[in-house]
């Protein structure tokens, strides 16, 4: 019985050996070797037997017939084979083991051409029996290797393989296969043949030499080399004078790798002789093959031979050697090509070699290759240079100073790939004691100016073709190089700082040389070292620096004498001993002028890397900056660090660097040492003339230097230098030189002006202004930019000194030499200037002249006597720009001297028609900034009202006491103050509306409207303040102008930005509304949407008063409820798309009151209307999911998206829920719009699928926050229950089901009326209203857990009820019943629950395996509380419900989690994940669940423990762990069941889900592995084993893979 089921398994397996998919073919051979570890000899049998009963082989693309079977196969069977034989090969019995090798053996010979991945499988497998059996295996290879006749290819190949496998085994048959192999040499004329050979005498080669090696574990000792020499130097002749010189490359390839390891078992006298011979041979080889690797591998092992020999003819072959190698060396290196690698990586090793043997040669030979030009040539010397420094170092240590020298030539090369080799030779150098040698000094200096190399070109613009190397990368190569060396090099002294420096300053300066300087500064900075500082300063690390960039030596020299000294000591520290930096190294302002950059990103960041660079090396700048700059600049660096190039504010950051260098400056308190940054900043200037911006602010950094420096002389000298230095007709550098002058003078005051009066009275400003050059352009022009920059720093100076000082000097020295060099007296005759830049400078410094007057302290008591010239100075250039414009306007007038070109230019300045335009015009006037406009302004209004009232009828001489009123006026019209002023204004406006007609009214207040954009802002004022005295005089007679006023209103708004204008306009709207409220909604709601910002203030202007914005809200609520919310399209009508179009109407109204409930002042009015605006805009937000905008809003809205966004979104549902959250706001619950925007419900409300969950969020909240308000809305809401709209029912019995998850329902008596009401709503038409009501239910046991049991029969029925809805095709209903039901079982009474448990469980049965995701996780959870609500009284009914359950659950582990893409199964889904607290609808977490609930149904500890610990939520879940170690503990407790949980898992090896089909063969396996063998009866194996042959075919690969693996198991009913 046994061997018969062993090969029906064995069989059903290697039928399946032809599957198509090649993992699944695996997994069978996987299963044969599974049988094979079980009964390794029936297994190999099984295998043995079908390889004879299908001798036959056909091909694999063929048709196959009985008997027949394709090589592929065959392979798959065979090294199934060699696995169960490399594991069993002890237990392999001697008989067995022949067959197998006369199996093998078949296979691999039965094909004479060759097919080698079969017949290597067969080898491998006589090659697994030899590691035992090598005699029993060699007999039978030389039953086929005969003499006088060619092996098998395979044959040949196996020996190989096994002197390689099985070395102490296969040596003691050398000799007898040499023997017999050296006469078929000569027959091989194949060339497949004699690569064969080849390889064998490699490898036998190759084996004996490790025999040899390790003769104290060899099973023979005595064996000797020259046991083997005569045979191998025989073949060697046959390989290396017959078959080297073929023509085919493989075979040549395969001689000489033979040739490499046979060379060293050649008599050393053989091998004498034959050098002069081997080796031109192999080195031809080089210029035959394109992969040369193993020619160089080769020729390593010949050379290791012949040096081993102590070789005297190698010596003759070394040029040729040399040669041949370094040709090899120059080749490209393509990273692609890993033979190419390694060919370079044995070149290097034959080299090794050579210099172990002939340094002196091998020297002589590479070193006058470094002096060639060819970039290869050199570059591969290097190559070779460094490997050799690196590999024999001992025999290269005599040779340092030579090597050094040589490198003369190299250092100067400016390829890149030549300067990459040089860094990396001078790398080696630094570890093996050179660069401490002569000569050692130029290297690290090569290496620091690699350092500091520019970026040449771009990595962009290198060509395809291009084999040069980016700068970029030399760069970066050696900054880690001197990284590395300084940091790792113990022996190394440290040259590599001062080099830095040197290197550093000798850079030219100006901006161009900074993208050079910043990685050159960065090694610089990673030299530093926090040593450096003074004792106790912050370390690099602490200021964000790069400490950990610091050479070793460096941090190890502690002492003084290694620390940089002071710049007051440069003598003395060159002339130091310990204190080796050099002078250079102290210069600032190259490092400086990075810093105060003001542009810190160019250059690859070049300000952070300088401000680091300062902070390591602050000693060596100054002693008396490390604890001040330990704090600023990480400041600076923060701020770098949290901009961008296109955040970080201009001004902001040169306000810094400028505070930087000031604290600095007076941190250093160092005279000397100012003057000397000074001195160098200045000589810096003209290297910026490319650079007007940093040229700018370098101007201000010298004037903040030369304002801390104390010496006079050398201020006044510098300042001289920089105005005669100064490029003048640049705009950008006199404003830099200005500023300069201001920032000096605020300590510098007297000596500024002092030297500005200088210089204007000197030759340079002298020359070009006597009458003999006044007719000269150029001179002139020059003569004017020089006043422009005088008359500039004048007002600079005055601006920036101090005010206590300045207004000393703002007469006598500032404003008489600015008017003095405006104007020019040449001969007496003033001679006025033309140059508008000159004109600006004036203009710009006497205000800044008259801002430092007017800000000073004094400044009420300073007398100004040159007020009176200033005025005049100004108001001449004043005179000059009207007459210009008055010729402007007379030659308009010449163009058309008619009395339409009159009036054509008098329009142009003030247009006039009708009575109420002209007094519009005028009457704002009345507030003008001359007294005298203003007296003028009231006469004309006053006119105007006579000459209308002479035109009603009236006599000339006719007075009217309110007109006569305007005379008096005038009075209040000439006081100063403001407030006296405009109250005046207001009388004159209610005159004016006592007194206009009517009818021109309107037009009064048009053309004051006009008014508002008046630039006296005191005039614009006026007309605001009359606007609304009219408005509120007269409004009740302007119900038909009200759109039109509310227009005008609005285009005003967008004219204006003054806070006056708009506080008028929201009061103007204000006083309509309080007598047109109706009229001025319409108005407003006719604005085009989106709503501009201009409309929504008008909107907000209406909630100032409390009785207004009550009236507003209501007219709002009317106008959003008069229309339909939306219109359906025809595509809506004739698809289940949706198609829904906003109205425009309850879409403006729903803005509007937005806009209103926004403002604060309408929290009474919103508290009025609460219930009514909370129920109509959560019922609109209801309405508007899923609506979209019109086409035409939706373009404007494109549109508007492009350019100036709108303040909000047009959307209609975001609009209705940003109405509702104002409702909340401004209703005093904050908490609850909070809660929502925590939680997300804001978002999930305007969504489709989050709708129904985020009206449960806001119900939530509302429960939470606002309890005392639900009472009122609970009433409104229930007044929808009925509505037209399914979607407005469904929102608001979502929102009233979810009031009852709040204890607050029954606080406040509402829990009966909400039950209540929801029970008459659970015949409603609609799927989702009765879903909800089902949710409403249950949620009592969240928020009343003690009334279930008061209601637990009228609960349990309802729900229950819910799982036999018929008119829901998607069982939506019967989930949220199984949801809700599990909710309640764990607080109901086990009275009202026993009787349903078993209904319960059976009904839900089907779910388990429904095609919806929701349904199978909502069943399964229900089952896991159904178990748990019978845990400690499991009925035997209900136990046998939990065992047919293990397996569903056990499979549904492995369910799919597939994409909802329902909209209904979405909102289940949320709605699901909510209820089911913590749960979520995933069925394998459902499985888990119900899995360690039924744990304890099944009285097992163990299994229940288990369950616990596997199962936790959270916690991955290995399932073929799992699944082993549940089966191991079913098995052993419940043997009993296997029948039945095999049979259960067969009905699942139809499942249509892939992995569950393929976990059901799984658990069948487990389960017979587990399992005693006296069960075996309970299994009918011939129906399981026809279903896992059946699941063989399966469509799935992971299901045939798993059938396969269990069929293998099933050895264990065997």
């Amino acid at each position: 019985m046994t061997e018969s089921y062993v090969k029906k398994l064995s069989a059903i397996l290697l039928d399946a050996i032809t599957d198509k998919d090649p993992l699944v073919r695996e997994q069978v051979c996987g299963a044969l070797c599974a049988l094979g570890e079980a009964q390794p000899e029936e297994a190999l049998s099984a295998c043995e037997e079908y390889l004879w009963q299908h001798e036959k082989v056909f091909p694999a693309r063929g048709h196959r017939l009985a008997g027949e079977l394709a090589h592929p196969y065959r392979t798959m069977i065979l090294r199934a084979m060699e696995t169960v034989v490399s594991g069993h090969i002890s237990e392999l019995r001697k008989d067995k083991a022949r067959a197998i090798i006369l199996l093998a053996s078949s296979e691999m010979t039965r094909a004479k051409e060759l097919v080698c991945d079969w017949q290597q499988a067969a080898s491998n497998v006589l090659v697994a029996v030899g590691k035992r059996f090598i005699s029993q295996v060699m007999e039978e290879l030389l039953s086929k290797f005969q003499p006088g006749a060619l092996p098998h290819y395979f044959v040949v190949q196996t020996l190989a393989s096994l002197a390689a496998s099985n070395v102490f085994g296969m040596v003691p048959f050398l000799t007898s296969i040499l023997s017999t192999m050296l006469p078929m040499l000569g027959m091989a004329k194949h060339d497949t043949m004699r690569v064969a050979f080849c390889c064998v005498l490699q490898h036998f080669s190759e084996s004996t030499l490790e025999y040899l090696a390790n003769l104290d574990q060899a099973p023979d000792p005595t064996v000797r080399k020259d046991t083997f020499a005569t045979d191998i130097f025989s073949a060697y002749d046959i390989l290396f004078n017959h078959w080297l010189p073929s023509r085919e490359a493989k075979l040549r390839l395969a001689v000489v790798e033979a040739l490499g390891p046979m060379s060293h078992l050649l008599p050393s006298e053989k091998l004498e002789e034959q050098l002069p011979k081997l080796l031109p041979g192999v080195l031809a080889l080089y210029k035959k093959h394109a992969e040369t690797f193993h020619v160089s591998k080769s020729l390593g092992q010949i050379l290791e031979a012949a040096v081993t020999v102590g070789s005297r003819t190698l010596e003759a072959q070394l040029d040729s050697l040399l040669a041949a190698l370094h040709a090899q060396i120059c080749v490209p290196v393509e990273s692609s090509s890993p033979l190419v690698v390694s060919n370079q990586k044995e070149v290097l090793r034959c080299f090794t070699v050579l210099a172990s043997c002939a340094p002196d040669r091998l020297l002589a030979f590479l070193l006058p290759k470094l002096d060639t030009n060819n970039e290869r040539t050199r570059v591969g010397t290097l190559q070779v240079v460094r490997h050799v420094i690196n590999s024999a170092a001992s025999q290269m240590e005599v040779k340092k100073p030579f090597i050094l020298s040589s490198m003369r030539l190299p250092l100067l090369d400016t390829n890149s790939k030549v300067k990459r080799a040089v860094v990396q030779v001078i790398s080696a150098m630094a570890h093996h004691g050179y660069l401490e040698q002569p000569g050692g000094e130029a290297m690290v200096e090569y290496i620091v100016q690699q350092c500091a190399l520019p970026p040449e070109m771009e990595p962009w613009k290198l060509g395809p073709d291009s084999e040069d190397l980016a700068t970029d990368s030399v760069r970066a190569i050696s900054i880690s190089t001197l990284y590395l060396v300084s940091t790792t090099v113990d022996r190394m002294s440290d040259p590599a700082l001062p080099r830095c420096c040197r290197q550093t300053t000798a850079l030219p300066p100006g901006p161009l040389a900074l993208p050079a300087q910043v990685p050159h500064t960065r090694a610089l900075h990673g030299g530093a070292d926090p040593a450096l500082q003074e004792p106790g300063a912050p370390g690099p690390e602490e200021a964000g620096g790069g400490g950990r960039c610091l050479p070793r030596p460096v941090r190890q020299q502690r002492d003084p004498p290694f620390a940089l000294r002071h710049n007051h000591e440069t003598s003395a520290s060159r002339g130091s001993r310990g204190a080796w930096w050099p002078l250079e190294c102290l210069e600032l302002p190259p490092v400086l002028r990075q810093t105060v950059s003001s542009n810190p990103y160019l250059g690859d960041g070049r300000g952070a890397a300088a401000l680091r660079l300062l902070n390591v090396l602050h000693h060596s700048i100054h002693p008396s900056l490390g604890q001040r700059w330990a704090t600023t600049i990480p400041l600076l660096l923060e701020h770098l660090d949290g901009c961008t190039e296109e955040t970080l504010s201009q001004k902001e950051w040169e306000e810094k660097l400028l505070a930087f260098l000031r604290d600095t400056l007076a941190a250093a308190s160092d005279n000397t040492w100012t003057c000397q940054l000074s001195l160098e900043m200045c000589r810096q200037l003209s290297c910026y003339d490319a650079e007007p911006q940093e040229k700018n602010f370098l101007y201000k950094c010298i004037g903040t230097t030369l304002g801390a420096a104390s010496s006079k002389d050398m201020v006044r000298k510098q300042l001289q230098e920089l105005l005669e230095t100064a490029r003048h007709q640049e705009e950008t550098e006199r404003e830099g030189l200005a500023c300069c002058f201001g920032i000096c003078a605020i300590s510098h005051l007297d000596d500024v002006l002092a030297q500005l009066e200088n210089f204007m009275r000197s030759d340079v400003f002298r020359k070009s202004t006597g009458i003999f050059n006044i007719f000269k352009d150029r001179s002139e022009n020059e003569v004017e930019k020089l006043k422009s920059t005088v008359i500039l720093c004048y007002g600079h100076v005055a601006a920036q000194a101090p005010r206590e000082l300045v207004l000393a000097k703002v007469e006598s020295d500032i404003l008489r030499n600015i008017f003095q060099y405006f104007s020019t007296k040449v001969l007496g005759i003033k001679v006025e200037t033309k140059d508008p830049a000159l004109k600006l400078c004036l203009i710009q410094s006497v205000c800044m002249a008259s801002q430092a007057i007017c800000s000073s302290a004094q400044a009420s008591s300073f007398h100004f006597s040159r007020k009176a010239e200033l005025v005049a100075q100004m108001m001449s250039l004043y005179l000059d720009t009207m007459h210009t414009l008055e010729e402007v306007l007379t030659s308009l007038l010449r163009r058309n001297m008619t009395p339409q070109g009159l009036q054509t230019m008098v329009e142009a300045l003030v247009p006039f028609h009708n009575l109420g335009v002209l007094i519009g015009l005028f009457s704002p006037r009345c507030a003008d900034l001359w007294p005298a406009t203003r007296q003028e302004a009231v006469s004309c209004v006053y006119a105007l009202l006579y000459l209308h009232l002479g035109y009603e009828g009236f006599s000339r001489d006719y007075r009217d006491d309110a007109i006569e009123r305007l005379l008096t006026l005038k009075e209040g019209l000439a006081h100063p103050d403001p407030a006296i002023l405009f109250h005046t204004c207001h009388s004159i406006a209610q005159i004016i509306a006592k007194r206009l007609p009517p009818e021109q009214l309107i037009s009064l207040l048009l053309t004051m409207f006009e008014g508002l954009g008046d630039p006296d802002k005191n005039c614009s004022r006026a007309a605001t303040v009359m606007i609304n005295c009219l408005l509120k005089e007269r409004g009740n007679m302007l119900l038909e102008k009200v759109p039109e006023i509310v227009s005008v209103l609005r285009s005003k708004l967008q004219e204006t930005r003054e806070e006056y204008v708009l506080q008028a306009a929201r009061h103007s709207v204000y006083l309509l509304a309080s007598q047109h409220c109706a009229a001025v909604v319409s108005s407003l709601l006719g604005s085009p949407l989106p709503f501009d910002s201009h409309t929504c203030i008008l909107w907000r202007a209406l909630a100032v008063e409390p009785g207004l914005t009550t009236q507003v809200l209501g007219l709002l609520l009317e106008k959003m409820s008069r229309d339909v919310p939306f219109k359906e399209t025809r595509a809506f009508l004739l698809s289940s798309s949706p198609g829904r179009v906003a109205t425009l109407l309850p879409l403006a109204a729903t803005c509007a009151l937005y806009e209103v409930m926004s403002v604060l002042a309408s929290g009474p009015a919103v508290l009025e209307l609460y219930p009514q605006l909370f129920t109509a805009l959560l019922l609109r937000v209801g309405c508007t999911v899923g609506v979209v905008l019109p086409r035409t809003l939706q373009a404007k809205e494109r549109r508007s998206a492009g350019s100036a966004p709108a303040p909000r979104s047009l959307e209609p549902c975001s609009s209705a829920v940003d109405a509702l959250q104002a409702v909340l706001l401004r209703g005093g619950n904050e908490e609850v719009v909070q809660r929502m925007e925590l939680e997300g419900g804001w978002r999930l409300l305007g969504t489709s699928a989050g709708h129904e969950e985020g009206v449960a969020r806001l119900a939530s909240a509302m429960a939470k926050f606002a309890g005392p308000r639900l009472p009122l809305v609970m009433k409104e809401l229930v007044c929808t229950q009925s509505s037209a709209y399914e979607i407005q029912r469904v929102t608001s019995t979502g929102f009233l089901a979810e009031l009852l998850s709040s204890s607050v329902a029954d606080d406040l008596l509402l829990l009966e009326p909400l039950l209540h009401n929801l029970a008459a709503r659970q015949k409603d038409p609609c799927a989702s209203v009765r879903r909800l009501v089902l949710r409403g239910l249950a949620n009592i046991a969240s928020g009343s857990p003690d009334k279930v049991r008061a209601h637990g029969p009228q609960l349990l029925t309802a729900v229950i009820g819910g799982l036999d809805d018929r008119d829901d095709p998607h069982s939506l209903v019967a989930l949220e019943a199984m949801v809700g039901l599990a909710r309640l079982l764990d607080l109901a009474e086990p009275q009202d629950l026993r009787p349903l448990l078993l209904h319960v469980a059976i009904r839900i049965r089907p779910f388990f395996d429904s095609e919806k995701m929701e349904l199978r996780s909502a069943s399964i959870r229900l089952f896991g509380h159904l178990n748990k609500a019978c845990h400690g009284g499991c009925a035997d009914t209900f136990l046998e419900q939990v065992v047919g359950g293990l397996v569903p659950l056990l499979l549904h582990l492995r369910d799919p989690q597939a994409p909802v893409t329902s909209v209904s199964l979405q909102r289940a889904r949320v709605g699901q994940a909510r209820l089911t607290q913590g749960g979520s609808p995933d069925v394998p977490q459902a499985c888990r669940f119900a899995l360690r609930m039924s744990g304890p149904n099944l009285k097992c500890e163990q299994l229940a423990a288990a369950l616990q610990q596997h199962l936790q939520d959270g916690r991955g879940l290995h399932f073929g762990e799992f699944l082993n170690c549940t089966c191991k503990l079913l098995m052993h407790h419940f043997p009993d069941l296997l029948g039945r949980l095999v049979s259960t898992s067969l009905f699942y090896f139809k499942s249509s889900w892939e992995d569950v089909r393929a976990a059901a063969p799984m658990l069948t396996g487990f389960l017979v592995l587990h399992v005693e063998a006296e069960h075996r009866p309970q299994v009918d194996l011939e129906q399981l084993t026809t279903a896992l042959q059946l699941l063989l075919k399966d469509p799935a690969p992971l299901v045939r893979m798993k059938a396969a693996e269990t069929l293998g198991r099933l050895v264990k009913f065997a």
